[in-house]
C-alpha cells in the first residue's frame, strides 16, 4: 500500500469517529438523514465541478486506475469527512466560531494534501472550497428543522430526493470501479472511464427521481411500487444495451444494479414516513426495514 494511502485512510477513520459519536449522542433517523442530505449535496456540486469539469484530481494510490482512484479520495472528502463535520456543527449548534474554525481545519488538510503530492488542483483553489464551506456549513444547520416542517408536498420531495442519493451514487460507482463491472460509451468523452462516470451520473439521478416518486405516492398494495421500479429498470437496462450505451464486463453486473434500487425503495418508505411525522423519533430502523418489505 502507498504512503498516499494512509492519509486518506487516517482522515477517513478520524471523520468515521465523529460520526458514530454525532450517530450516538443523536440517535435518530432525522439525524441520519440529515447527514445523507448533506452527502447529496456534496455529490451533486462534485458531478458539476468535479466529474465534467476536472477541477482536481485526489491520489490515494489503491486502485490502478487513476480516474477511479480518484474517485476514491472524492469518496473520503464527500461521503466521510466534509459531511462528517457539517454534521458535529448542527447536531452540537456549535456557533460561527466552529464553522470558522473548521472551514481552516478542512483548507489546511487540502493544502497539506497539496504540499503532500497526494491531491492536484487544476482549475480549482483552496479559496474556493473555503467559500463553498462557508455557505455548506450554514445550510446544513438549516436542513434538520425543515425536514421537522417537510411533512408533504415538493419540499418532502426534494428532502426524500437528496436523502436517497448517495445510496444510489455510491452504489452505482463502487462495481465499476472496484470491478470494472461495466462501461458507459456515450461519447461524451475519450477515456472511457470518464465517459462511465460522466453517464453513471446521470443514471443514478434519474434512478433515484424514479424511486421518490414511487415513495411519495400511496398506494394500498405496496409490492406494486416495487414491481413498477423492476420494470422501469429493465426497460432502460435493455435500452441502454441495445444502443450500445451499456456494456456488462461481468456475469452479475446487471443482477446488481436491478437489485439495490429495491433496497434503496424500501430505505425510501422508511424515510418518508418520518417526513411525513414531522418529528424525530429514535432511529431502531432495524425492524422499519421489515415493515417496508413489499407486502
Amino acid at each position: 500500500m502507498s504512503s498516499n494511502s494512509y492519509w486518506y485512510l487516517g482522515l477517513s477513520f478520524i471523520s468515521i469517529i465523529l460520526q458514530v459519536i454525532v450517530f450516538y449522542r443523536k440517535r435518530s433517523v432525522h439525524t441520519y438523514m440529515q447527514f445523507f442530505i448533506g452527502v447529496e449535496l456534496l455529490y451533486l456540486v462534485e458531478a458539476v465541478i468535479y466529474i465534467f469539469n476536472g477541477s482536481y484530481e485526489y491520489h490515494p494510490k489503491l486502485l490502478s486506475n487513476r480516474y477511479y482512484d480518484s474517485h476514491l479520495g472524492a469518496i473520503t472528502s464527500n461521503l466521510i469527512s466534509i459531511p462528517s463535520f457539517a454534521l458535529v456543527l448542527s447536531v452540537f449548534q456549535l456557533s460561527w466560531i466552529w464553522i470558522v474554525a473548521f472551514i481552516a481545519l478542512l483548507a489546511g488538510i487540502e493544502w497539506l494534501f497539496i504540499e503532500l503530492h497526494i491531491y492536484t488542483l487544476y482549475w480549482w483553489r483552496i479559496g474556493y472550497t473555503s467559500l463553498g464551506l462557508l455557505l455548506y456549513f450554514p445550510l446544513i444547520k438549516k436542513m434538520y428543522p425543515w425536514m421537522l416542517k417537510a411533512k408533504k408536498g415538493l419540499s418532502r420531495a426534494f428532502l426524500l430526493f437528496l436523502c436517497l442519493g448517495p445510496f444510489s451514487g455510491t452504489v452505482q460507482f463502487l462495481p465499476f470501479m472496484l470491478f470494472n463491472s461495466r462501461v458507459y460509451r456515450t461519447g461524451w468523452f475519450s477515456d472511457p472511464a470518464y465517459d462511465t462516470s460522466a453517464f453513471g451520473i446521470v443514471y443514478y439521478l434519474f434512478v433515484v427521481l424514479v424511486i421518490t416518486l414511487l415513495v411519495m405516492d400511496s398506494w394500498r398494495y405496496q409490492w406494486i411500487k416495487y414491481a413498477c421500479l423492476e420494470i422501469i429498470l429493465l426497460i432502460i437496462t435493455m435500452l441502454l444495451k441495445q444502443s450500445g450505451i451499456l456494456i456488462s464486463q461481468i456475469w452479475w453486473d446487471v443482477y446488481i444494479y436491478l437489485m439495490f434500487p429495491l433496497l434503496i425503495l424500501m430505505i425510501g418508505e422508511i424515510f418518508g414516513k418520518h417526513l411525513a411525522k414531522g418529528e424525530s423519533p429514535d432511529a431502531s430502523t432495524a425492524s422499519e426495514i421489515n415493515k417496508a418489505a413489499p407486502t
